[in-house]
C-alpha cells in the first residue's frame, strides 16, 4: 500500500464532554464522502513480531509479521511514522514535498529485539512488537505509542484501526480533546467545539513538550484521558489517548522541542500562516438582512457619528443575488465598485460573503480551478477580501473547505493590486488553512460559557499554527445581557479577529462608552498585532499563546485557562463570569505592571485585582518594548522599565499599509540603573537612538512591589 487511499475523505472533531479527568472528544469525523465508508470489522490483527528490517535515509522500514512500520526522521528534526508502509506523500496537509531526511540518524539494533533511531534532538524506539517510544535524547520517555490494532472487512474493503497512546503523568494535553479545545464549564459540561479542527494534539511536560500530528482522513473518534501523579507512596497514572479510525492505516508526523521550536517545524511542514493585510487587525462588522448601498452608508455613518472606528464591513448572504455564490444583487447594490471606492478613501474595506455549504456547481466536488476565476472577480467588483459563511463540508468534506481557501487566495491574488494582501476568512478547513488566510469562530455557544469557548478555540487553533482567528460579538439576543457584550468586545478586543455583528448603541449610552475604550485601545495596540503577525509568518508563533507559552516547565500556569499571552509583552485576563468587578490572576515568573494602575508585581503569584465593566485586566511583563499607535497615528514604542540592574527588549515589524512582505525587524533593548531606563535600537552598525517616538512607564506609577 503506498498511502494514497489516505487522502480521499476528511475529519472535523466535536467535543461531547469535558471533565477535569477525562475529556472525550466524539466525532463529528462523518461520512463525508461516499468514498469513505467500509464494512464492518471481522477480524482483530496486531503487528506481530519483528521479522526483517530495511535501514534508509534517516530511519528505515520494520516488517512485522503482519504489518510493516516506516521511520523517517527529517533534517528539521519531525518524525514521521507510517504503518503499512505508507510514506508522509501524498498529503493534503503538507505545504511542499516531504523534507529531505537526516543523514545522521540512522536506523539500529536496540535492547530486547528492538530497532531505535537515534537523532539531535530526539529518539525513536520501536519496541519487537511494534510498540514505539519517542525518547528525549536523554532517553526520558514523551509518548509511548502501544502496538496498532485493527479489523480485516471480509471484502478486503477498509480496515478499521485503533492506535492507544501513553505520555507521563504529568503531561497536559492541548488540542482535540484537550484544555484548548474543550474548556471545563463551571458545571464540569463540555462545550461543542468550533468546526475548524485541525488534527493536532500538543503535549506539555515537564520532560518537554512534542506535538503529535495524525495525517488520516477517515472517520474516528480520540479518547484524552489526563494523568495523575501519585501521593507519597502511590503509583502514578499515565496520560491515555485512544484513536480509533474508520479507515487506515494510520500515519503521522511527531514534532519534539521547546514549544517555540515545535511550532516551527510544524509551520516548515504545513506552511508558514499568509500574511493578513494590517487593516485586518482593525474592527470589522457583520452587515447582514437585505439591506443595499444606503444601509452600508448608514452602517459606517453610524460608527463615525459615535466615534467607533470601522476598518471593514462584511456583506452578508444577503448582498447575493438567490444566495448564489461571486453574484451581487444588482438591484440593492448598482454600483458596487463606486461604493468599495467611496469607502476605501474612508479607511474602510468591503469583505464579501461566499456561502460555502451552497456551492453552485453540480459536481460532487466543486471545480477549484473556475473556484479561483470566481474570487478573481470579487477583487475586481472592489471587495478587499472574503469570508466562507458556510461549512464546506456539507458538500464535500474538509478537504473542500481546504480547497476553496487557496482558490479564494490565489484568486484575490490575482486581481487585487500588487502592493496589497488578500485576505481570506474560512468556517471550515484542516491542517495547512493558515497558508491562505484566518479563522472566524462564528457566534459560537451562547452565554458565558461560549465566552469561555470562544477563548479555548482561539488558543486551541494558535497551537494548532493557525495563528489568525477570533469570535463574533453579538452578545446573547435571548436575554438582551448587555454586560455580556461588553465583556465579549473586551476579550475580542485583544485577539487577532475583531469582528461585531450588533452596535453597541443598540444597548444604550453606558455600553456605548465601554465600547469606545475597548475599540479605541484596539486602534492604538493595532501596530503590535501587526508585528506579531509577522513573526508568525516568520516562526509559526501564535499570536494568542498560553501562559506556559515561554516555561512549559512551570506546572503553575499549566492548569490556567482564563488568562492568556498576547505576543510576549502583554498578558490579558478577561472576565469570564456575569457580575464580576474583581477577579483573581495567576502570573508567571518575573515582573508584571497593571496596565491600568501601574501597579508591580512579582511572579510567580496570585493577585486580586479590580475587573471593573469598564475594561479587564491587563498586564505587561517589565522590560517589554510594545509598539503601539500614537495621537498622530504614527508608531510610538510604549516601553516597561525593568527592575533595576535589569534589561528587557523587544521587537517592531513596521508595516502601515496592505502591502511589502518583508519589511526589516527592528530591535530594542533595555537597560536600567535607578531611575534611568535608556532605549536602544540594535543594529548591525551598534546601537543607535530610536527614531521613535519613546515612552516609558512603570517607573511613577502608584503601589510599589509585591
Amino acid at each position: 500500500m503506498n498511502g494514497r487511499d489516505l487522502v480521499r475523505s476528511w475529519w472535523s472533531v466535536g467535543v461531547a464532554g469535558a471533565a477535569r479527568g477525562l475529556r472525550t472528544v466524539r466525532a463529528a469525523w462523518r461520512r463525508r464522502g461516499a468514498d469513505a465508508t467500509g464494512p464492518g470489522p471481522v477480524r482483530a490483527r496486531v503487528p506481530g513480531a519483528v521479522r526483517e528490517v530495511e535501514p534508509g535515509p534517516g530511519g528505515g522500514v520494520i516488517r512485522f509479521a503482519r504489518s510493516e512500520l516506516r521511520i523517517l526522521v527529517a533534517v528539521n528534526g519531525a518524525v514521521f511514522w507510517g504503518w503499512d508502509g505508507t510514506g508522509p506523500e501524498p498529503s493534503y496537509a503538507l505545504a511542499g514535498a516531504c523534507p529531505e531526511p537526516d543523514p545522521r540518524a540512522e536506523l539500529e539494533p536496540d535492547t530486547d529485539g528492538g530497532w531505535r533511531v537515534v537523532a539531535e534532538r530526539v529518539t525513536v524506539a520501536v519496541s519487537r512488537h511494534g510498540a514505539l517510544e519517542v525518547l528525549t535524547p536523554g532517553g526520558v520517555m514523551l509518548r509511548r505509542d502501544l502496538p496498532p490494532r485493527w479489523w480485516e472487512a471480509e471484502d478486503r474493503g477498509p480496515a478499521r484501526w485503533l492506535l492507544r497512546s501513553e505520555v507521563p503523568a504529568d503531561a497536559r494535553f492541548f488540542g482535540p480533546g484537550g484544555r484548548a479545545e474543550a474548556p471545563r464549564s463551571r458545571e464540569g459540561k463540555g462545550v461543542s467545539a468550533a468546526p475548524v479542527t485541525v488534527p493536532v494534539q500538543l503535549v506539555v511536560a515537564d520532560a518537554g513538550t512534542h506535538l503529535l500530528f495524525v495525517d488520516n482522513p477517515w472517520d474516528g473518534t480520540v479518547t484524552v484521558r489526563e494523568g495523575a501523579e501519585g501521593a507519597g507512596s502511590g503509583h502514578d497514572r499515565v496520560g491515555t489517548s485512544e484513536l480509533r479510525m474508520e479507515g487506515g492505516p494510520v500515519r503521522g508526523w511527531v514534532m519534539v522541542g521547546t514549544p517555540a521550536r515545535v511550532l516551527l517545524m510544524w509551520a516548515s511542514l504545513t506552511g508558514a500562516p499568509a500574511l493578513p493585510p494590517a487593516w485586518a487587525f482593525g474592527h470589522h462588522h457583520v452587515r447582514e438582512g437585505c439591506g443595499g448601498e444606503d444601509e452600508v452608508r448608514r452602517v459606517v455613518a453610524g460608527h463615525q457619528e459615535r466615534g467607533l472606528p470601522l476598518d471593514a464591513v462584511h456583506l452578508g448572504d444577503g448582498h447575493l443575488d438567490g444566495g448564489r455564490a461571486f453574484t451581487v444583487d444588482q438591484d440593492r447594490f448598482p454600483k458596487l465598485p463606486v461604493l468599495a471606492d467611496e469607502l476605501r478613501r474612508e479607511g474602510i474595506r468591503l469583505v464579501s460573503a461566499v456561502p460555502a455549504e451552497r456551492w453552485p456547481v453540480e459536481a460532487p466536488r466543486p471545480d477549484l480551478t473556475d473556484a479561483r476565476v470566481g474570487y478573481a472577480g470579487q477583487a475586481a467588483q472592489g471587495f478587499a477580501g472574503v469570508w466562507h459563511t458556510g461549512d464546506a463540508s456539507v458538500r464535500g468534506g474538509r478537504v473542500d473547505a481546504l480547497g476553496l481557501a487557496r482558490a479564494a487566495y490565489e484568486g484575490l491574488r490575482d486581481e487585487v493590486p500588487a502592493d496589497e494582501r488578500p485576505w481570506v476568512l474560512s468556517r471550515s478547513g484542516w491542517a495547512g488553512l493558515q497558508r491562505y488566510g484566518g479563522v472566524w469562530l462564528g457566534e459560537g455557544a451562547p452565554g458565558w460559557a461560549g465566552l469561555r469557548a470562544s477563548l479555548a478555540r482561539v488558543l486551541g487553533l494558535g497551537l494548532c499554527g493557525v495563528p489568525f482567528s477570533g469570535p463574533d460579538v453579538v452578545g446573547d439576543d435571548r436575554n438582551g445581557s448587555s454586560e455580556l457584550y461588553v465583556r465579549q468586545l473586551q476579550l475580542a478586543a485583544y485577539l487577532p479577529l475583531l469582528r461585531t455583528g450588533s452596535g453597541p448603541w443598540e444597548y444604550g449610552a453606558v455600553v456605548l462608552g465601554y465600547a469606545r475604550m475597548a475599540l479605541g485601545e484596539r486602534r492604538r495596540l493595532m501596530p503590535y498585532f501587526v508585528t506579531l503577525a509577522h513573526l508568525a509568518q516568520r516562526t509559526g508563533a501564535p499570536m494568542v499563546r498560553p501562559l506556559w507559552w515561554p516555561a512549559p516547565e512551570e506546572r503553575e500556569v499549566r492548569d490556567c485557562e482564563d488568562a492568556f499571552l498576547l505576543g510576549d509583552a502583554l498578558l490579558v485576563a478577561p472576565v469570564l463570569e456575569p457580575g464580576a468587578v474583581r477577579r483573581e490572576v495567576r502570573l508567571p515568573r518575573g515582573r508584571w505592571y497593571d496596565t491600568a494602575t501601574g501597579r508591580a508585581y512579582e511572579g510567580p503569584a496570585k493577585v486580586l485585582v479590580d475587573a471593573p465593566l469598564e475594561h479587564i485586566p491587563v498586564f505587561a511583563r517589565a522590560g517589554a518594548v510594545v509598539p503601539v499607535r500614537g495621537e498622530g497615528g504614527g508608531t510610538e514604542l510604549e516601553v516597561w522599565a525593568p527592575a533595576s540592574g535589569r534589561s528587557g527588549g523587544g521587537l517592531v515589524v513596521p508595516d502601515d499599509g496592505d502591502g511589502g512582505d518583508g519589511p526589516q525587524v527592528e530591535r530594542y533593548s533595555v537597560t536600567r540603573s535607578g531611575p534611568r531606563v535608556v532605549v536602544r535600537r540594535e543594529t548591525e552598525d551598534g546601537a543607535l537612538e530610536p527614531s521613535r517616538p519613546v515612552r516609558v512607564r512603570g517607573l511613577d506609577g502608584p503601589g510599589g512591589q509585591m
